[in-house]
């Protein structure tokens, strides 16, 4: 028995408390490895070792569940993969939290004494938005085959001339201007429009801090006002007509996009066009479900989103026939690279996330596959579609 440890002793070793050596035994993490005569839970060597594992994963911020899973099914290869995820789970807390830090301390400087709730709803939602962007690119960038920035090849897209007169709503971050800064043509009048608390704030910074390398009679006038609000249109319509409308990843976040677009063709000039992104099946859920069906592994919740986005894309298409005579399809395709299956098999449950059983159940089997596509052919390749429309009067 001098081997053996009480709940209290094992505890006190592996630096936890008694109350949570019983709340692993009963999610089935730490079971004793035999009783007392008094029948008090006894612990050995080995389950010290698994407690201190246990201690170690909670720290770097696996969940119960997870840290069962591993406990029962784990392997090195297993190991590699959790510890690898878990690692781009902390650095996206981490990138978060920088965030909205970011977000708090420029709203504590702007609202000074005048805040309320409704100011921080809306700044919490506008940040998450930009986030969410900001981060889906730099995603893309780091497989991206195509030397030229998409930002550039939107750009090029919108066909800019000399002299126009461009509404951008929702400008956020503005990288079509940043990343085109010295090309945007001589003249362009730019009028940007968003909301404090997105990433529009920096690019107020960033105007102020380069406008000496602007190209001669460029002018960007950014003002901070919500595009779902009539005082703004009415603010956008004293300038009257534009040769360029940009609201490239907006409509899916407004309230009534509808309105939006209504509201955009009114100041359209009639020789100029309307650019948006369209609703489109995403090129993610097209590329996975057609490696599902190579690997023979049924996924029919890929299926499920695909026909909801065909649906959305009829609506959205009928919706933009509603307020334009003619409507042109623009697509700029990228191409991504993936040479290592993990990365491609987190990329997959990173755009699934609810799917855990389906990844618990066939992880191993889509991992192989990917490793096995991936030997054969030296990368898994998917050529992604951006969808936009011009909008003619």
């Amino acid at each position: 028995m001098d081997d053996k440890m009480t709940s209290g002793e094992i505890a006190k070793k592996a630096g936890v408390s008694q109350k949570a050596v019983r709340l692993y035994d009963e999610k089935g993490l730490l079971k004793p490895t035999g009783y007392s005569e008094g029948n008090y839970r006894l612990y050995d060597q080995g389950a010290l070792e698994i407690l201190e594992k246990i201690v170690a994963l909670k720290q770097i911020g696996f969940s119960l569940e997870e840290i069962r899973d591993n406990l029962t099914n784990g392997d090195a290869g297993d190991i590699r993969e959790a510890l690898n995820i878990q690692l781009q789970i902390m650095k996206d807390k981490l990138y978060q939290t920088e965030m909205v830090i970011d977000a708090i301390t420029r709203t504590l400087k702007r609202k000074g004494d005048d805040l309320d709730w409704d100011d921080v709803a809306d700044i919490v939602r506008n940040v998450s938005v930009d986030q969410k962007a900001d981060r889906n690119h730099f995603e893309w960038v780091s497989h991206q085959v195509e030397a030229e920035d998409w930002y550039v090849r939107i750009f090029k897209s919108i066909e800019p001339v000399k002299d126009a007169k461009i509404l951008d709503l929702g400008c956020g971050y503005a990288k079509i201007w940043r990343n085109n800064w010295e090309n945007i043509p001589e003249g362009s009048k730019i009028f940007a429009y968003d909301l404090h608390g997105s990433w529009a704030d920096d690019f107020a910074e960033y105007l102020e801090q380069n406008r000496k390398d602007i190209p001669s009679g460029v002018d960007i006038d950014l003002k901070f006002m919500d595009i779902e609000d009539a005082a703004t249109w009415d603010k956008i319509s004293e300038n009257q007509k534009y040769d360029r409308i940009i609201a490239h990843y907006l409509s899916y976040e407004l309230k009534d996009p509808e309105s939006m677009v209504a509201s955009a063709a009114k100041v359209l000039s009639p020789d100029g066009f309307f650019s948006i992104n369209c609703a489109n099946v995403k090129s993610l859920d097209l590329f996975f479900d057609s490696l599902m069906a190579e690997c023979g592994v049924d996924a029919p919740f890929i299926k499920k989103s695909i026909s909801r986005q065909e649906n959305e894309r009829d609506e959205f298409n009928a919706m933009l026939k509603k307020y334009f005579g003619r409507i042109e399809p623009v697509l700029l395709e990228n191409t991504f690279s993936y040479s290592d299956a993990e990365d491609l098999l987190r990329k997959m449950k990173d755009t699934y996330p609810d799917q855990e059983k389906f990844f618990n159940a066939n992880g191993k089997k889509i991992k192989a596959f990917f490793e096995e596509k991936i030997s054969k052919d030296g990368a898994i390749v998917m050529v992604g579609v951006g969808k936009f429309a011009h909008c003619y009067l």
